[in-house]
């Protein structure tokens, strides 16, 4: 670890950042290319949050199952035969094999290897040749379960057994986005993940940005939905969640090159709902950029400081992908995201270039980067927790390693 970042002073500087977004400078460049800091970030996020993997209708039948990771542990999400939902370790417990790779339906899990075997609640069922190893017994074993929770129709999990809800410290967002009726709506299971040289935190503050839409996005794909009419609703100082409006030129807007909605439109939706879109972020993992007739979701997973991946899919009203031309229709949608995403990939790999600089300095926001703001507000306050919990154990290990140096 760094020794100039990991001291009282480089935290108790990141205070800067969450102040009012007139006052408030970017993040150290350290936090985004310190392999140090990452390791950091995995206990004071990755290993407390809830982390998104993926969707419930992915596993809509008892044996339904896919796999995916965070941090570097792969997981598996699987139906049982009872109906219930659960995450699993992916690795076997006698030579830490993967039992479990890509998604499908299986009647069980069985490691390659040497074919041990699991149920799909993770009970050992099944080791060949066991029988004269000593004080052996299946009945002891199983693939560690990790807790779970559902939002939306968001599937989350989190390596803490004591963490707090989601849901209860996401109400604001689940308000805001209450009229799409996101767990009723359908979507095809998304490609593999794509792999990115840059911090999981740049991807995530693109995909609330802003600021930089009129800009870099200049251009009938984007006209529509200018930077000026960006807001930033207020969330309690506990909220998992934080959020983007920002006001369309027209009803019904969409990125594709008519600009208007081609797609059935979520039903229920109010008249304000139809004039904006909404960017609905849930980190460390979550993106949404919401409109009127398709809602596309960025679940990223990172990999380390300079590297992440991001699994990308949409969802649509209920019936939609049943209409005639719905493939055309969302081709259309489709190759303008692909080409707007396009622009944010190249600045994006731009930007870890620059915080690599010697030149990288802490920067100032504009008000139209509020939710930026929002996002250090997330970050500092787990950061700067993080870092007394291990003030405070190192405090208390101290005398007894003094007693066992003399």
């Amino acid at each position: 670890m760094s020794s100039q970042i990991f001291n009282d002073e480089f935290f108790a500087g990141l205070s800067s950042s969450v102040g009012d977004v007139t006052e408030a400078e970017t993040l150290p460049p350290e936090c985004y290319t310190d392999e140090g800091f990452f390791e950091f970030e995995k206990e004071a996020l990755f290993n407390h949050e809830w982390l998104c993997v993926g969707r419930e209708d992915w596993v809509k039948s008892p044996g339904d199952y896919f796999t995916t990771s965070h941090i570097g542990e792969p997981v598996i999400v699987v139906r049982t035969r009872e109906g219930e939902l659960k995450a699993l370790s992916a690795v076997c417990q006698h030579r830490a094999m993967l039992v479990a790779e890509g998604h499908g339906n299986t009647r069980g899990f069985v490691c390659p290897y040497h074919h041990w075997t699991y149920s799909l609640d993770g009970k050992l069922v099944g080791a060949p040749a066991m029988n004269r190893t000593c004080n052996f017994s299946r009945e002891d074993i199983a693939l560690p379960e990790i807790r779970t929770e559902v939002w939306l129709g968001f599937i989350f999990i989190n390596f803490d057994a004591e963490a707090p809800a989601l849901a209860p410290r996401l109400s604001v967002v689940a308000d805001a986005l209450a009229h799409y009726d996101l767990p009723a709506a359908e979507g095809p299971f998304p490609d593999a993940p794509m792999p990115f040289a840059w911090n999981w935190k740049v991807m995530m503050e693109n995909n609330n940005d802003g600021y930089h839409a009129t800009r870099l996005h200049k251009g009938p794909l984007h006209d529509f939905i200018p930077s000026e009419l960006a807001t930033f609703p207020e969330v309690p100082a506990d909220s998992a969640g934080y959020l983007r409006f920002n006001g369309t030129l027209h009803p019904d807007a969409a990125f594709n090159i008519l600009q208007k909605a081609v797609l059935p439109i979520f039903p229920g939706l109010t008249d304000e709902d139809r004039s904006r879109a909404v960017f609905a972020n849930i980190p460390p993992t979550l993106s949404l950029v919401v409109t009127s007739d398709m809602v596309i979701y960025l679940i990223l997973h990172a990999e380390g400081a300079g590297k992440h991946s991001m699994t990308m899919g949409y969802l649509v009203a209920p019936g939609a992908m049943a209409e005639p031309l719905f493939a055309e229709r969302m081709d259309m949608n489709m190759k303008a995201a692909m080409e707007i995403t396009e622009q944010d990939l190249h600045v994006d790999a731009l930007v870890q270039v620059g915080l690599r600089s010697r030149f990288a300095i802490r920067g100032r926001y504009s008000w139209q980067e509020q939710a930026q703001r929002d996002f250090n507000v997330w970050l500092v306050q787990r950061y700067q927790a993080a870092w007394r919990r291990r003030k405070e154990t190192r405090a208390a290990l101290a005398p007894v390693e003094l007693r066992a140096r003399s």
